[in-house]
């Protein structure tokens, strides 16, 4: 059993890092047998990685609802899960960094600003430093842009108006208004997934009337790595908002104890941040 000595929580041993590395190890494994061809090794591995979060986190809940975690265990959790945002925040920083560069940087010097002026007649001639561009050698043909006042609109409000319902859900919680906790759950969550639904016809939408594709230079590589890692992303956010609702309704946590709530929370606004930073420098600027 997990216990705790001199106030500082030990955990028991657990066969989960086991099954999760092994999990691990066949999906890339499989995946570089036949990058182009998903292999049954591949489809293993990602089973087993499924199977280790379902039965670790199982085990943390159980754990957690048993009374068997302290302040240490609540703190370290806290400090681990600011930590995971902030490599998030680095994460998209990349792409954001690379966005820039492109932007303000390379496509003006492909087109002759400054001391590039040469390489432009000699290499580049003709090509207008434009944005957005798919690049002197109109990489993937022609696309038309991404507007931003149609789906990117509605999924700012739908994005920002799930901000507020977790809010509300969590302003009821700490009240121990159980219906109100629910009920704002219930709203992010149909939120959510309302908003991967719309980014999903926006791309197909994209793929096949626009022809704006992750092949369309780097106006479409950048689009679709900051949209489509974002998309994943509120995936993610709303699957876990959707295991606080079951754990909600089946009157898990209390106004005192629900680090499992705020951690989803924290992650869902991290999330709507990064969707603003979207919408103004991908679809707006």
């Amino acid at each position: 059993m997990t216990h705790a000595q001199g106030g500082y929580y030990l955990p028991s041993p657990s066969h989960w890092p086991l099954v999760g590395s092994i999990g691990l190890f066949c999906t890339m494994f499989g995946f570089a047998l036949s990058p182009n061809d998903p292999t049954f090794l591949m489809y293993i591995g990602l089973a087993l990685l499924a199977y280790m979060l379902f039965g670790w986190f199982g085990t943390v809940i159980r754990e957690s609802e048993a009374g068997m975690y302290n302040d240490q265990v609540d703190r370290s959790y806290r400090w681990g899960m600011m930590w995971f945002i902030f490599s998030e925040v680095m994460f998209f920083a990349a792409f954001f960094g690379a966005l820039f560069y492109a932007r303000q940087l390379s496509v003006p010097w492909l087109g002759g600003e400054g001391n590039n002026a040469l390489t432009n007649e000699l290499l580049y001639k003709g090509f207008e430093a434009t944005w957005p561009t798919n690049g002197p050698a109109n990489v993937g043909g022609d696309f038309k842009l991404m507007e931003a006042w149609g789906i990117p609109a509605l999924n700012t409000l739908i994005l920002l108006s799930s901000g507020v319902t977790v809010t509300w859900a969590h302003w009821g919680l700490k009240k121990g208004n159980r219906q109100q906790l629910v009920l704002g759950l219930l709203a992010t969550v149909a939120l959510g997934f309302t908003f991967v639904g719309f980014q999903a016809y926006e791309y197909i939408h994209a793929y096949t009337e626009m022809n704006l594709k992750l092949s369309t230079g780097i106006y479409g590589s950048t689009f679709f790595m900051l949209t489509g890692f974002h998309g994943l992303h509120v995936t993610i956010g709303a699957i876990m908002l959707t295991v606080m609702l079951l754990r909600s309704i089946k009157g898990h946590f209390t106004a005192d104890n629900h680090f499992a709530f705020e951690a989803a929370a924290w992650y869902w606004h991290f999330v709507d941040v990064v969707w603003l930073g979207l919408f103004i420098f991908v679809y707006w600027l």
